[in-house]
C-alpha cells in the first residue's frame, strides 16, 4: 500500500494500526468505487445512511466504547477493570502521578477511526442528498440524521480528545480536526500542506451545535430506533450542560419531556435485559439508542460489564468491571439501584448482562436530571421545581421524597442514576472535580492531561499537521 492510499484510509477513519494493547481485531471493509460511481441512487444513499448509523453503533462507538471510557477512566474509587486487555490496563489505573496511556493505546485508536469513519460516512450522504426522492425516506430525514450522528461524534471527540470546555482558551486549545467533506480516493492533489490539523475546542463545539441545531429543524418526532427531533435536543442539552450554558440545557431538556414521546419506567429494573425480558422491545425511556438483535455482535458495555450467570439464560460477557463496596455503600437503604447488582466472581452491575440487550445512549431520566440541575443554578422553575424532578426520579426507585434539595442532593442522584451508562468523566470534568481514585482518594485533577486521550500515534505518523495532546 503506497502512502497515499494510506491517507487516504487515515482520514475516512481506516487508518491500519498495529498496537500492543491486544485489542480485538476490527475487520473493516474498504471500498474500491469511488462515490460518483457507487452511489447511484436513493436507494444507494438510505442504505450509506444505514450504515453510518451501523457503524455508530459500533463496540468502538456508541456500540460500548464511548461509554466505558468516560466510566472506566475517571472513577476507580467504584469500578475496577479486572481482565487482561492491555489498552484497558492503560486505561484504568490512571493516576495523579502516572499516565500509564500510550500513544498507540489500541481503545483510543479505534474509538478516533470509528468516528471518522461515521463522519465519513455522514458526509458522503450530505454530498449527494440530491439523490434522495422522498420515495423511501423523506429527504429532510436524510440530512438531518446524517447531521445528528456527524454532531454527535464530533462532540465526543471534541471532550475525550481535547482539553475540557473553559479550561484555558477555548479559541486557542486544540481538539480534532474538522472534515466537513467526504475524503476522496483518489488523493494524488493531497500534499503535506493540505493534510487536516486539529482545529479548536470551539470550533469543533460550534461545528457539534451546528449539526444538531439544524437537525433539529429536519427530523421527525418520531423514527423507529433512529435518530429524533428530541434526540438531537437532548444532545444540545448535552453539550450546553458541559459548556455552562445551563438555560439551554434546561430548555433543550424541557422541551424532551413535554414532548410526550417518552415515559419514565414505573420500575427501574425494567430499563434493561430488554432482550431478555422484553424480546427487544426498548423502553419508552430511551431517548435515543443502539439496537441489537441476535444477528448482532455483543456490545462493549455487555462484554466488560456482562457475564454468563447460568441462572439467568441469555446473559454474557468477559465479568472484567468489579462494582466496589463503596459504590453500594453509596446507596440508600430502599434504592432499587442500589440492589441491581449481582455477585458472581466479581459484583456485576445487572445494567448490561443482557447479551442483546439494547444500549442505551440517552434516557428521560438523564433529561429531568439536566433540568434539575440547571433550574438550581439558575433559581428558576422552567418546567418544573429542581425539588419535584428529582422527587420524580426518587420515587421510581423506591425511595422517600425529599423535603429539600440541594446541588449536592442532584448530583448525587445524577451519578447513582446515570451510572456505568458513561457519564462519570464528563461530570467530574465540568463540575471542577477529582477523578475518584481508588480506595477514596483522589485520582487526577479535572483539568489534567492525564483525563484526554493521546492522539492515535499512527495518524501522526502519516499526518505531520497532527500534533500529540500535552504528556504523552
Amino acid at each position: 500500500m503506497n502512502n497515499k492510499t494510506f491517507l487516504s484510509l487515515v482520514i475516512m477513519g481506516f487508518s491500519v494500526f498495529i498496537s500492543s494493547c491486544n485489542k480485538k481485531l476490527d475487520v473493516v471493509p474498504t471500498q474500491s468505487l469511488t462515490p460518483q460511481v457507487g452511489i447511484k441512487t436513493e436507494g444507494d444513499l438510505v442504505g450509506l445512511l444505514i450504515g453510518a448509523y451501523d457503524n455508530l453503533g459500533n463496540s468502538s462507538s456508541y456500540g460500548g466504547d464511548v461509554q466505558l471510557m468516560a466510566d472506566l477512566w475517571a472513577n476507580r474509587q467504584y469500578q475496577r477493570f479486572r481482565g487482561t486487555f492491555g489498552g484497558l490496563l492503560e486505561i484504568g489505573s490512571i493516576t495523579t502521578t502516572s499516565n500509564t496511556i500510550l500513544v498507540n493505546n489500541a481503545w483510543a485508536a479505534s474509538l478516533w477511526r470509528n468516528a471518522y469513519t461515521s463522519i465519513n460516512t455522514c458526509n458522503l450522504v450530505l454530498e449527494n442528498l440530491n439523490l434522495s426522492k422522498n420515495s423511501i425516506r423523506p429527504t429532510n430525514s436524510v440530512e438531518g440524521e446524517a447531521l445528528f450522528i456527524r454532531g454527535s461524534m464530533y462532540f465526543e471527540l471534541a471532550r475525550l480528545y481535547g482539553k475540557t470546555w473553559g479550561d484555558g482558551n477555548n479559541a486557542s486549545n486544540l481538539a480534532v480536526p474538522l472534515v466537513l467533506k467526504s475524503s476522496p480516493f483518489d488523493v494524488s492533489g493531497l500534499t503535506g500542506a493540505n493534510y487536516p490539523a486539529r482545529n479548536t475546542v470551539e470550533q469543533v463545539y460550534n461545528q457539534a451545535k451546528a449539526d444538531l441545531q439544524k437537525a433539529v429543524t429536519l427530523l421527525p418526532i418520531s423514527n423507529l430506533h433512529y435518530a429524533t427531533k428530541w434526540a438531537a435536543m437532548a444532545q444540545l442539552s448535552r453539550i450546553a450542560l458541559m459548556q455552562g450554558d445551563y438555560a439551554t440545557a434546561r430548555d433543550m431538556a424541557n422541551n424532551v419531556i413535554n414532548s410526550n414521546s417518552f415515559s419514565l419506567a414505573t420500575n427501574f429494573k425494567d430499563l434493561y435485559y430488554s432482550y431478555i425480558n422484553f424480546n427487544g422491545v426498548a423502553p419508552k425511556e430511551y431517548v435515543f439508542y443502539m439496537r441489537n438483535t441476535t444477528q448482532d455482535a455483543s456490545n462493549s458495555l455487555n462484554n466488560y460489564y456482562g457475564q454468563t450467570v447460568s441462572s439467568i439464560p441469555g446473559t454474557a460477557g468477559r465479568g472484567d468491571m468489579d462494582i466496589q463496596t463503596a459504590w453500594i455503600n453509596l446507596h440508600e437503604i430502599g434504592d432499587d439501584r442500589g440492589v441491581f447488582f449481582l455477585t458472581t466472581n466479581r459484583r456485576l452491575t445487572q445494567k448490561h448482562l443482557d447479551r442483546f440487550g439494547h444500549v442505551p445512549v440517552i434516557r428521560l431520566a438523564e433529561m429531568y436530571l439536566t433540568r434539575a440541575e440547571a433550574n438550581f443554578r439558575l433559581g428558576t422553575t422552567i418546567g418544573a421545581s429542581p425539588l419535584t424532578d428529582i422527587n420524580t426520579i426518587r420515587t421510581r426507585t423506591r425511595l422517600a421524597a425529599l423535603a429539600t434539595v440541594t446541588l449536592t442532593n442532584i448530583l448525587k442522584e445524577r451519578d447513582i442514576e446515570l451510572a456505568f451508562e458513561g457519564h462519570f468523566l464528563h461530570d467530574i470534568k465540568r463540575n471542577r472535580l477529582n477523578a475518584r481514585g481508588s480506595n477514596g482518594t483522589n485520582g487526577p485533577a479535572w483539568n489534567s492531561p492525564r483525563l484526554i486521550m493521546p492522539i492515535p500515534q499512527a495518524e501522526i505518523d502519516v499526518n505531520k499537521n497532527l500534533v500529540q495532546n500535552e504528556g504523552y
